[in-house]
């Protein structure tokens, strides 16, 4: 094997690889909005969840992509961690689909020649102007070039003419076949080479291409295709080591299936396979003698290689589907659950970007909602801290606020960062403008908590006095308070309805109440200092709090005019 061969190998998988991620980008930005509502409807127990996940992952062509979406309907509450194995366990299955694809078109046909004329129409339609004509051009792209890497995979690999190469022959000769050591060797080089180049179907046709060239027995193929179901899975948990608790939840029990799939089948390893093999007509003894034998048995060596593959996830799914429950107790209990009440990192979208821009819209819509629910958290210390007079508890409150506020500007920052990368992605005219929408509510959203932090320094600098509010201002304060807390109830509620009952005259009517509330209070104000009801300063303090709670009014409004996408007139 000459070095010029050895990258061109590499080339042809890299562009394996890039084949397969165009297709599976393109899949997934042409079934858009219709994955989650699939995904939402199909889940209603472990069954449909499990055969979900299976046509799911064969319609996109990614187990990663499935997984990653589940994950992120789990973290939305669209979906139980329950449910979400039983998903994971249907992608196990569907990923399966891509190696009968490599067998049956990529090792049995000579599919280059068909390849040139999907080149040349998945060039016309990229440059279609309607967002679906892009993705079945980019589709087409990536089906040509998948194909066309197989071909040339297969060409390079006749040139290379492994079967007749002593170093190879004697490199996998070297190893004892019916050795547990040689089985677990092989295993563990799957593995760590399918987290080395994070495709497991890079590895498949590099086994399959290996196993029909008659260099590497079945049996020891077999074994890397098992190290690629492990391989697969540990990629994923060292993603999700830095995202959300239900996020490394899901990934581990993808690790946990395949580490028990492959344990009971070690126990059983030869008769196993040899019975996989007697489904296809393949026999692991045979040696062919003619070169007509030796074609026939390369590719029945592929189509067992693809039924083992298949036989194990589906054998292991009907193993595993009755203890999804324990399953799901075995892991919460392995990963505890975190206190994020006041955790910084964003909890929806902290897993990264989906693969699809249209799709990654879910969670940023999840992570403002929870950044409006943690801003009215914030508000609510406020009467609370109005009232206290103990120092040191005045004191920890007052800080609790300035963290919120903190966390606030984060998030802020964080989602935004987020959209903006969302928006690279092609989107439709409809996400576009739920986007610029996204990005005026997290702005208005930070600027409510901008003004609760501003009414507990206001209520700091008056502690910090020798005087106090008289009982009216206090109950001008709380009456303003509770407007303001009216209000973002309903913004909150206008956030999180799916129904559209909830209209957003609603928050015009308190917001006007707040505007004239805050007329009055701003009127008798100035004639309480001038009867000396209470001193000029105090005043300040006060209508400082009052200017406040109405400028916070007329942000929670404008979020709800982002929201909504409407205009009200105040």
């Amino acid at each position: 094997m000459t070095v010029l061969s050895f990258l061109k190998l590499l080339g042809c998988l890299a562009l394996l690889m890039y084949g397969m991620k165009v297709m599976s980008e393109s899949l997934q930005k042409l079934a858009g909005g219709h994955l989650r509502n699939i995904m939402g409807a199909m889940t209603r127990n472990r069954f449909t969840g499990l055969l979900t996940g299976t046509f799911v992952t064969a319609a996109v062509q990614s187990s990663t992509a499935t997984t990653v979406l589940t994950v992120s309907f789990v973290n939305a509450g669209l979906l139980t961690l329950a449910q979400a194995i039983s998903v994971i366990m249907g992608a196990n299955i569907g990923t399966t689909v891509t190696a009968w694809l490599m067998a049956f078109f990529g090792f049995s046909v000579d599919m280059s020649s068909f390849a040139w004329p999907i080149f040349l129409l998945g060039i016309i339609l990229l440059f279609q102007k309607k967002s679906t004509g892009k993705s079945v051009g980019e589709f087409l792209f990536g089906f040509a070039f998948l194909f066309f890497a197989l071909s040339t995979l297969r060409m390079n690999a006749a040139e290379m003419d492994l079967a007749h190469n002593d170093a190879i022959i004697h490199f996998f000769s070297s190893f004892n076949p019916d050795s547990i050591w040689t089985t677990l060797l092989f295993l563990l080089i799957g593995g760590v080479l399918t987290m080395c180049v994070q495709s497991s179907a890079a590895i498949m046709a590099i086994t399959m291409l290996l196993c029909s060239s008659g260099v590497m027995p079945i049996y020891q193929g077999i074994a890397l295709v098992m190290g690629e179901n492990i391989g697969t899975t540990i990629t994923s948990n060292v993603a999700a080591l830095s995202a959300s608790t239900q996020a490394r939840r899901a990934a581990l029990t993808h690790l946990i299936f395949n580490v028990f799939g492959v344990v009971w089948v070690l126990c059983i390893f030869r008769p196993f396979i040899n019975m996989v093999c007697s489904l296809v007509g393949f026999d692991p003894l045979y040696v062919p003698a003619t070169e007509a034998d030796i074609a026939h048995n390369s590719t029945m060596v592929n189509y067992a290689l693809c039924a083992f593959h298949t036989c194990f996830n589906l054998c292991n799914v009907l193993i595993l589907i009755w203890f999804i429950p324990l399953l799901e107790r075995i892991v919460c209990r392995l990963i505890k659950g975190k206190e994020e009440d006041e955790d910084t990192r964003l909890r929806y979208i902290s897993a990264g970007m989906l693969s699809t821009a249209e799709l990654s819209l879910l969670e940023a819509r999840k992570e403002i909602n929870l950044f409006a629910r943690r801003i009215q958290r914030m508000f609510g210390f406020l009467p609370e801290l109005l009232h206290m007079t103990d120092e040191d508890e005045f004191t920890k409150l007052f800080s609790r606020i300035e963290k919120y506020e903190g966390i606030s500007d984060n998030m802020e920052i964080e989602i935004a960062n987020y959209l903006n990368k969302v928006s690279e992605g092609r989107l439709s005219p409809e996400s576009k403008l739920d986007i610029r929408s996204m990005l005026r509510e997290i702005s208005e959203i930070e600027s409510i908590g901008d003004s609760c932090y501003n009414m507990a320094r206001a209520v700091n600098r008056k502690f910090q006095s020798s005087e106090d509010f008289t009982p009216d201002q206090y109950r001008h304060i709380e009456h303003m308070l509770s407007l303001c807390d009216r209000a973002l109830t309903q913004m909150n509620a206008l956030l999180e309805d799916k129904t559209g009952t909830i209209q957003p005259v609603e928050s015009l009517n308190i917001e006007n109440e707040i505007n004239n509330y805050r007329s009055s209070l701003k009127e008798k104000n100035i004639i309480d200092v001038g009867e000396q009801k209470y001193d000029y300063q105090m005043g300040v303090h006060y209508m400082d709090i009052i200017g406040e709670c109405e400028k916070l009014g007329d942000y929670a409004i404008n979020v709800v005019e982002a929201h909504a996408h409407v205009r009200l007139t105040v």
